[in-house]
């Protein structure tokens, strides 16, 4: 048994502990290439939360981890067959029962981990935080913790160099061989600014991807992933450890 993940504590157990942050991973259910699963993101995410919970929990840090959200906004792949779709309402309205539950047992503070690109948890924050004025509301990208050009040849974001690698790490049996994946091209935008980060509109993800990669998978290696994972890892323990020991009126220095 883990201590500091929910869905494997017993009531017994956890009844009279005192949780200093909640930790919600949230992934998404989608294609990546012809190579890595549809849950790419969520086993991802949960391989990285337990190890830096885990090593927060050895650290004193009185962590949970909640159980994962496993389906994020994919409204630009819809026409990709069993891709599955969560609006921004809907996560909202999620996140507000998660919020509203914690607050009923005296946990003031909720980190959300983000495993997909798709998701963008700030504005939601934004309206549901102001419904709990003594909660606070945090949320973080895990695959914006690290430069990947330090470790990575290949620049992506979509079953690319970095998350074969990382898959190739953590659940190798799920990963086709590299072999049968895609190239991962991706076409950019026939406005300039829409290639820049100033200007912004959603990817129609089959018109950009011809396999749904968007990133060259072919130098992936497990060991390039266990690098990625340790230093992930790192900066994830670090950030759930002061988190859970940082008071609300030590929050700012």
């Amino acid at each position: 048994m883990r201590p500091y993940i929910l869905a494997e504590t017993h009531w017994s157990d956890i009844s009279d502990q005192d949780f200093d942050l909640a930790i919600l991973p949230w992934g998404a259910t989608e294609a990546h290439n012809f190579h890595l699963p549809y849950g790419t993101d969520n086993y991802e995410t949960d391989a990285l939360v337990y190890e830096a919970a885990r090593m927060a929990w050895e650290q004193g840090a009185k962590v949970i981890v909640l159980p994962t959200i496993p389906m994020g906004v994919n409204t630009g792949q819809t026409d990709i067959y069993m891709t599955m779709n969560m609006n921004p309402s809907t996560q909202q309205a999620i996140l507000e029962d998660v919020v509203d539950s914690l607050e009923g047992y005296e946990v003031e503070k909720l980190l959300v981990v983000n495993g997909h690109g798709g998701n963008d948890f700030r504005q939601i924050i934004r309206e549901v935080g102001s419904n709990y004025p003594d909660m606070l509301i945090a949320t973080c990208n895990w695959f914006q913790s690290v430069d990947q050009g330090l470790i990575f040849e290949n620049a992506g974001g979509h079953a690319d160099e970095m998350e074969t690698s990382l898959m190739l790490y953590t659940t190798p049996e799920l990963v086709k061989p590299l072999d049968q994946a895609g190239e991962g091209r991706a076409r950019e935008f026939g406005v300039k600014a829409l290639n820049e980060s100033w200007a912004w509109t959603e990817r129609k993800w089959t018109r950009c991807t011809d396999d749904t990669g968007v990133g060259d998978p072919s130098l992936a290696t497990l060991e390039k992933g266990k690098q990625y994972f340790k230093e992930v890892t790192g900066k994830l323990t670090n950030l759930f450890v002061e988190l859970a020991e940082t008071t609300s009126k030590d929050m700012y220095v």
